[in-house]
C-alpha cells in the first residue's frame, strides 16, 4: 500500500513536492519517488509489501510509441493470472510487482483493464505523448482518490491533507459541507470530499483529464439477476467465494496477521489463515483489542449484546494463534482524539475511530498486513436494521434516524441555504432510486436491495474510510476479504430468505463457513466493534466540552447553536447519533472533534 499524488498544468516548484510529500509519509514509509515533466508531476510514498526490491514508483513503461509512468496504491489478488495472460500476448515483466502488472495490462486493455482486476486500488498513468491522464479506483471503494479540478488544472491524492498542501487550496466549507458534517455525518454524499471544490472518485469509477477537461465513468455497481441456485448450492457457492477471497489476500512478502474480535467476521478469517498456516508449520499472529475494566463496566445492550474476551480467548485456543491483546484506557482513547481527525482528514466516529488508531500502532509493531473482517455485514445482511421490520420500513437512512433531531442544531447561517429534511432526504432517495433491482422482485425483495445499496454507498464507505486511515497512519496494510467484488455481486441477488436462514443474522454465512468455528462463535449473536462502558471516558470528554462552551471563539459555534448541543447532550434519543455505537460519549466526541477540525485545517466557512 502506497500514497499517491500527482497534478496536471500546475506548477510543482521543490519546496511544493516536499511539501505534498511530507504530508505522504506515514502511508508510506518505506520510500518515495517523483515523477515531472512540465504538464504533468506524480508523486509517490511506498509502503513495501510485494516485491520490496523491485516495485518502486513512479513506473514507467515505453510501448509502441507512448510512454506510461503509473502511480498505484492496492494490492492485485489476481496478479498471477493476469501476467500469464499478458505474457502469451508478449509482455515482459522485470518485477514480481503487482504495479507492474496493473501498468502492463492499462497499456494493453485501457479502461477496459479494470473489469479484470481483482483487488484494492487507487492509481493514475499519465501518457506522455498524448497528453493525457486517467484516474481509477476499485470496485467497492476500499482506497481512496480525491482531485480538485480548477479552471484547466487537475490535482488529485490519496488524502485530502496532500491537496490541502498545494499553494493556493484553501479549506473551505460551504452549507453544503456543513450540511454533510452535521446531518449525515460521520457519513458523507459519495463523490464529495466535503470541502469545498474536493471530490472524491467513487467506487467503481474511472475519470480522464485531457485537454483541461474531466470525465467521469463508471465501469461498475452492483446489478440484480433472477438467482437460479437452490440454496444447497448458494452454500457451497458462498463457501467457495469467501473461501477463496481469504486465501487470495494472505499472499505477502512480508509478515501478515488478523484481527481477531470473537465474532463470526473475524473468526472465519482468522480460523481459515490459521488452518492453512498450520499445513506450513507456522502460527498465525492474531490481534484483538478491549478496555481496561470491561468487566466491570460492560452494559449489554440491544446492539451490544455481549462482550468480545471471552469468545477472542476461546477463539485463539482453537486455531492455536499467537494471540496480541491490548486493552485500552480511557486516557489513550482520549488522547487520540486529534490524531485520529487528521487520520481521517474530517470527524470521524468518535472513540471507535480513537481505538482503531491506537489499535493499529501497536499491531504495527509485529506485522505489516493484517486481514480484518470488515463489509459481511452490508453485504450478508447482518445490521439490525435490515432485520428490524419497523426500522425497515422508515424512509431515510436506517443507521441515523435522528434528522430532526440533528437539524435542530444548525445555525441560521445553515439554514438559510438549504432545508435539513429536503437535504437528507434527496440524498437518501437518489440511493434509492439508483439501486438496480428486477421489476419482478417482490416488495420485501425491492427493499432489501435498496438496503443493500444503501448500505454499499454510505455506511460501508464509512467503515471503509476509517479502516484505511486509521491503519495506514500507522503504515500499516489492512485487508478486507469480504469485500471482494465476487462477493458482493453474487449475494446482491441471492433472496433475503436464503441470507437469513435459520432466523439468524447472516444466516447463510453461519451455515456456509461455521463449520472452521466453535458452535457458540458461529452462532454467537452479532456484536459490533467494542467501545468503552467506562464513565471515566464520559467524564474526560464532558471536561473538554465544557472547555469549548465556556470559549468564546470556538468555530464549532458558527455551525452549531449553542444551546441546542446542550439540550442534546443532556437529554435522551431512542436512536444512535450513527449506527449503533454513536450514544452520549460518542455524540460529545463527535463535536469536539468537528471544532478541532474547524480550527486545525483552517476552515473557511463560505455560504454564498
Amino acid at each position: 500500500m502506497c500514497a499517491i499524488s500527482g497534478m496536471v498544468g500546475l506548477e510543482a516548484s521543490e519546496p511544493t513536492l516536499r511539501k505534498m510529500l511530507s504530508t505522504m509519509a506515514r502511508r508510506g514509509p518505506d520510500g518515495s519517488g517523483v515523477y515531472s515533466t512540465p504538464a504533468c508531476t506524480l508523486l509517490h510514498t511506498r509502503l513495501a509489501v510485494i516485491d520490496p526490491a523491485g516495485g518502486s514508483q513512479p513506473m514507467t513503461l515505453d510501448w509502441a510509441g507512448e510512454r506510461y509512468t503509473m502511480v498505484y496504491n492496492g494490492e492485485l489478488y489476481n496478479t498471477a493470472e493476469i501476467r500469464r495472460e499478458l505474457e502469451s500476448l508478449g509482455h515482459r515483466f522485470l518485477t514480481a510487482s503487482d504495479t507492474e502488472v496493473v501498468l502492463h495490462a492499462y497499456v494493453r486493455w485501457g479502461a477496459k483493464s479494470l473489469t479484470r482486476l481483482n483487488g484494492i486500488f487507487a492509481f493514475a498513468v499519465w501518457q506522455e505523448r498524448e497528453q493525457h491522464l486517467f484516474l481509477a479506483r476499485d470496485r467497492m471503494g476500499v482506497k481512496p482518490l480525491f482531485f480538485r479540478v480548477q479552471g484547466a488544472t487537475l490535482l488529485f491524492a490519496s488524502e485530502i491533507k496532500t491537496i490541502l498542501s498545494y499553494p493556493g487550496v484553501s479549506a473551505s466549507l460551504d452549507a453544503q459541507g456543513a450540511a454533510q458534517i452535521l446531518l449525515l455525518g460521520p457519513g458523507r454524499i459519495p463523490g464529495s470530499g466535503v470541502f469545498r471544490g474536493i471530490r472524491e472518485l467513487e467506487p467503481g469509477q474511472w475519470a480522464t483529464f485531457a485537454g483541461g477537461k474531466l470525465e467521469v465513468k463508471r465501469y461498475w455497481f452492483l446489478r440484480d439477476r433472477v438467482h437460479e441456485e437452490t440454496f444447497p448450492e448458494t452454500v457451497e457457492s458462498v463457501r467457495e467465494l469467501v473461501t477463496d477471497a481469504i486465501r487470495r489476500q494472505t499472499v505477502s512478502d512480508v509478515p501478515l496477521g488478523t484481527f481477531l474480535s470473537g465474532g463470526l467476521d473475524s473468526s472465519i478469517i482468522s480460523a481459515l489463515v490459521a488452518r492453512d498456516r498450520r499445513e506450513t508449520g507456522e502460527a498465525l499472529d492474531t490481534f484483538s483489542i478491549g478496555y481496561r475494566d470491561e468487566e466491570k463496566f460492560f452494559t449489554p445492550g440491544k446492539f451490544q449484546p455481549t462482550s468480545d474476551r471471552a469468545y477472542i480467548d476461546q477463539m485463539a485456543r482453537f486455531i492455536g494463534s499467537r494471540s496480541h491483546k491490548w486493552e485500552l484506557t480511557p486516557e489513550e482513547l482520549a488522547d487520540a482524539l486529534e490524531d485520529a481527525t487528521v487520520a481521517r482528514d474530517l470527524p470521524g466516529m468518535a472513540d471507535v475511530d480513537f481505538s482503531l488508531l491506537v489499535f493499529c500502532k501497536r499491531i504495527r509493531s509485529h506485522v505489516k498486513v493484517a486481514l480484518s473482517g470488515e463489509c459481511a455485514d452490508e453485504i450478508f445482511g447482518g445490521y439490525p436494521w435490515y432485520r428490524d421490520p419497523e426500522v425497515r420500513s422508515r424512509d431515510g437512512f436506517p443507521w441515523a434516524q435522528n434528522t430532526a433531531q440533528r437539524a435542530s442544531l444548525l445555525t441560521d447561517a445553515v439554514t438559510k441555504h438549504l432545508d435539513p429534511v429536503a437535504f437528507v432526504n434527496d440524498a437518501y432517495q437518489s440511493t434509492c432510486r439508483e439501486s438496480d433491482i428486477n421489476p419482478d422482485c417482490s416488495p420485501l425483495e425491492k427493499r432489501m436491495k435498496e438496503m443493500v445499496n444503501l448500505n454499499f454507498r454510505w455506511f460501508m464507505q464509512t467503515l471503509l474510510d476509517r479502516k484505511d486511515r486509521m491503519s495506514m497512519y500507522w503504515g500499516l496494510e489492512v485487508r478486507v476479504p469480504f469485500c471482494d467484488y465476487r462477493i458482493a455481486e453474487y449475494l446482491y441477488v441471492v433472496p433475503w430468505e436464503y441470507k437469513d436462514y435459520g432466523g439468524e443474522e447472516k444466516g447463510l454465512l453461519r451455515q456456509a463457513m461455521g463449520g472452521l468455528l466453535p458452535r457458540e462463535v458461529a452462532h454467537r449473536k452479532k456484536s459490533p466493534y467494542p467501545k468503552t462502558f467506562d464513565p471515566r471516558y464520559e467524564a474526560l470528554l464532558e471536561e473538554k466540552m465544557d472547555a469549548l462552551l465556556k470559549a468564546k471563539d470556538a468555530p464549532l459555534f458558527s455551525l452549531v447553536r449553542k444551546d441546542a448541543l446542550v439540550s442534546l447532550l443532556n437529554g435522551s434519543s431512542p436512536w444512535p447519533w450513527y449506527g449503533q455505537l454513536m450514544r452520549r460519549p460518542q455524540v460529545i466526541a463527535y463535536f469536539l472533534q468537528t471544532d478541532f477540525w474547524l480550527r486545525h485545517y483552517g476552515v473557511d466557512l463560505i455560504f454564498d
